[in-house]
């Protein structure tokens, strides 16, 4: 079926679920995100570099909340009213129908929880139902690990690596692709809905089966 193009781009809309609310950013977040961003090795494979203080941190609020080639949020977490994190849809080409997530740092209170999933899912789902992209991608520094374990855990498909893609930070960066596109959505979305079920975690939010999500079928 011939996709309508070009997609709406994203605007700066709330995103709810069970868990987790994807905020445009604001200065309300600033002082959450501040403590967020309190380990420095969170940087490491980031753009920008940890804030000094709250007005380095409002400094990069102000910025990423006007900015016109991407839509910051702040990942808040349901159950304490704070934000743990932020993430951010970029690199939106609407006539192709293609957008990436990035600037991702999910802080400690969030990191590995069924909140920053959720996160994840909520992106998602309002990339292709919402807004009808063909192509969702998670890139990042091949050396980056935990990343490339987390973009395979959520469901994206590894499609390899760009040598020499960038010199960030004085270094020269190779950078691992990642996709989820609209034929896979509806099987990576029911099984993101299975698992954020509110049966599948107990008293403490731990999980009691782990997420299994299906990549490319291609």
């Amino acid at each position: 079926m011939t996709p309508k193009l070009p997609c709406a781009r994203p605007a700066r809309v709330v995103l709810e679920g069970r868990y987790a609310r994807l905020e445009p950013v604001s200065q309300a977040h600033a002082p959450d995100l501040l403590a967020a961003s309190a380990n420095p090795k969170s940087f490491d494979y980031l753009f920008d570099v940890p804030p000094l203080g709250i007005e380095d941190m409002r400094a990069w609020v102000a910025k990423n909340a006007a900015a016109e080639d991407l839509v910051v949020h702040a990942v808040v977490d349901k159950a304490s009213g704070r934000a743990g994190g932020r993430q951010s849809y970029m690199r939106i080409v609407p006539e192709h129908g293609v957008i990436e997530i990035g600037n991702i740092l999910w802080g400690p209170a969030i990191a590995r929880t069924r909140v920053a999933t959720e996160a994840l899912y909520l992106a998602a789902q309002h990339v292709f139902d919402d807004l009808g992209y063909r192509r969702f991608e998670w890139k990042c520094n091949n050396l980056n690990e935990p990343s490339k374990a987390a973009a395979k855990r959520f469901g994206f498909t590894f499609e390899g690596v760009f040598r020499q893609h960038m010199w960030a930070k004085g270094a020269s960066r190779d950078t691992a692709w990642f996709a989820m596109i609209d034929k896979d959505w509806p099987r990576i979305r029911a099984a993101y809905e299975r698992w954020l079920e509110p049966a599948n975690f107990d008293a403490a939010g731990r999980q009691r089966a782990k997420l299994q999500v299906p990549t490319s079928a291609a």
